[in-house]
């Protein structure tokens, strides 16, 4: 099955095996995209769908070093010769749209830019810059509700950037601790108002936004990525989580999203994802589901045979092997990742890993 064709919204993809958002780093210091990633984005076009690297829809979530963005015109021309190189090369290419939010340093954003989140307590790990190294991540603003409002808007915004840099699709990233998380978790989320308290007011910044784009652009070029559980840049655990994730699900189907991504990360140190909580979200989500995390092609077939999923997400994997849908068609051995160069500048570790006729 990994290698049967899939119908995703609109898309007919060539086979089940999707390329998981992975930050790589490599655009340039104000955030536009270079002309690497679009060779590293074609080199894998062979798998059934990319989702690009977390993409910020504004200043404010530029808040990484070198990651791309996709609000303002010059990073919407830049990545179109991404998306044109990956649809020649006969691939399909969703944009992660990641809000760093709190998980951020003031040197990385553009001038005039902010640090916000649903809550003014500071990441606690410390975030890189290229002008410092190591920093203690910048202390938040707590974005207040009209705010909140103008940060909807400008991921509708990014979302038609999107369709207008040639993306087939988008993928609103809540997960692994960005700012669609910081406002899901009620560890971090400590607001009284209408978008904390509760599950149904931590969900509403989630389904706001997805509501959002959906309007924008159609429900069938939205997805959504969740890491219920997950516990990077400081969120894990809090009371009452499965049900409020599955609420979630809930209503991401009923805007009718083109599919679910769940990360599970045990595989990286996360506590285990309950299988029984993953039937629970795809159950409830109603539609396509996307499983991921340090699956292999054993694992991924198997899920895709009991049907507790209907897309296999590869990150590493795909990142140190090109033409990866051929070597595991084929049982061929796969490159193995060079960890030094994961979020580096440069070709290295990048564009470079061989392809099989190569190796």
């Amino acid at each position: 099955m990994l290698f049967d064709s899939f119908t995703l919204g609109k898309l007919a993809l060539r086979n089940r095996l999707v390329m998981a958002p992975m930050t790589r780093n490599r655009a340039t210091a104000d955030h536009v995209p270079t002309a690497i990633m679009a060779t590293y984005y074609a080199q894998r076009a062979s798998l059934g769908l990319i989702v690009t690297e977390g993409t910020a829809p504004s200043a404010d979530g530029a808040g990484y070093a070198r990651i791309p963005g996709l609000y303002n015109d010059a990073q919407v021309s830049a990545w179109k010769v991404v998306t044109d190189a990956v649809h020649a090369a006969g691939g399909h290419i969703f944009a992660q749209i990641m809000h760093t939010g709190r998980a951020s340093h003031v040197d990385n954003l553009p001038p005039g830019a902010r640090v916000v989140s649903s809550s003014a307590t500071p990441l606690p790990d410390p975030v890189y810059t290229d002008s410092q190294a190591l920093q203690p991540a910048s202390p938040p603003h707590a974005l207040t509700e009209a705010e909140i409002a103008a940060v909807v808007a400008e991921y509708a915004d990014s979302a038609r950037h999107a369709i207008a840099a040639g993306f087939d699709g988008i993928e609103l990233h809540g997960a692994n601790g960005y700012l669609i998380d910081q406002f899901l978790n009620g560890n971090h989320n400590t607001r009284t108002d209408g978008y904390g308290g509760s599950a149904d007011n931590r969900n509403r910044f989630a389904l706001d936004v997805a509501k959002a784009t959906t309007a924008a652009i159609g429900a069938d070029r939205v997805g959504f990525r969740m890491s219920p559980h997950g516990n990077f840049n400081g969120m894990g655990s809090f009371d009452g989580d499965d049900a409020q994730f599955i609420a979630l699900a809930t209503a991401l189907g009923k805007l009718g999203l083109v599919y679910l991504h769940l990360v599970n990360h045990e595989s990286m140190g996360n506590p285990p994802l309950p299988a029984t909580l993953s039937a629970e979200l795809k159950a409830a989500f109603g539609g396509t589901f996307i499983a991921s995390g340090g699956l292999d092609a054993e694992k991924g077939e198997a899920l895709l045979q009991s049907g507790a999923a209907d897309l296999i997400a590869f990150g590493r994997a795909a990142l140190a092997t090109p033409d990866l849908v051929e070597r595991l068609a084929s049982e061929a051995p796969l490159n193995t990742p060079d960890f030094g160069t994961f979020y580096t500048p440069g070709e290295p570790g990048y564009t470079d890993y061989p392809v099989l006729a190569a190796t």
